[in-house]
């Protein structure tokens, strides 16, 4: 069949160990899912539900890949995050389904405009604009679950210029990875090659042109990006 334009390549990241690749479907992300997080960012966790939004799938940065400072922004923030990589999918599953669905799991950053984001949260709008932007989703490359050890209880941490900005654990995250996979799926048919960032622990801050980021994971490995000048 003809097309008007050539398609788009398909967003894929790298698997730990072999040569082979995970194709990306979708991106969704947990919102407000680490209690400190909540209260830095002026909420009370006790009153506030994690919440999900989305990124588009051609968002994804491979690790060690500069990242371009993004447009109508002035304020961008970095967000580390333990990412789930689905091998299946399916709808209402509950924990031990949503258990069998993953493929294994990766370090990723969130990038979020974070005055754009205020200004939704402030007229009630959706934060769209300020999370689903191009190069918001860096992501290491992608460890099989069968290498991966305890990671609902593992330090996470990014550092920018070398300076550690974030230092927590897993285990701190409201909702664990299962209960966030069951309760995306009351709300979307999951699929293999989904991704789903899990949300941040506190310490989040502003970067500039010029700095580098590294974030980590124990047991999971590290995800290194620069900020470079956009246009």
């Amino acid at each position: 069949m003809e097309t008007v334009f050539a398609s788009h390549q398909q967003a894929v990241v790298p698997v730990v160990g072999t040569t082979a690749v995970f194709p990306v479907h979708r991106i969704y992300c947990v919102g407000q899912n680490y209690g400190a997080h909540v209260r830095e960012m002026g909420g009370d966790p006790t009153k506030t539900q994690p919440v999900f939004f989305s990124k588009p799938s051609d968002a994804i940065v491979i690790n060690d890949s500069p990242v371009s400072y993004p447009m109508a922004t002035a304020n961008l923030h970095f967000e580390a995050e333990l990412v789930v990589a689905l091998k299946h999918g399916g709808v209402r599953l509950d924990a031990e389904q949503a258990q069998a669905c993953i493929f294994g799991y990766g370090v990723g950053v969130d990038f979020t405009r974070r005055d754009l984001q205020a200004n939704c949260k402030a007229k009630g709008q959706p934060w769209d604009i300020a999370k689903g932007f191009d190069q918001s989703a860096p992501v290491s490359a992608i460890k099989p679950l069968a290498d991966c050890n305890n990671v609902g209880s593992a330090r996470i941490w990014l550092s920018v210029d070398d300076v550690l900005k974030q230092d927590a654990n897993t285990d701190d995250m409201i909702l664990d990875v299962p209960s966030i996979v069951a309760e995306l799926s009351t709300y979307f048919e999951l699929k293999a090659g989904d991704l789903i960032f899990t949300g941040t622990p506190s310490g989040v801050d502003a970067v500039s042109v010029g700095n580098c980021i590294r974030a980590g994971i124990d047991g999971l490995g590290e995800l290194k990006v620069n900020i470079m000048e956009g246009e």
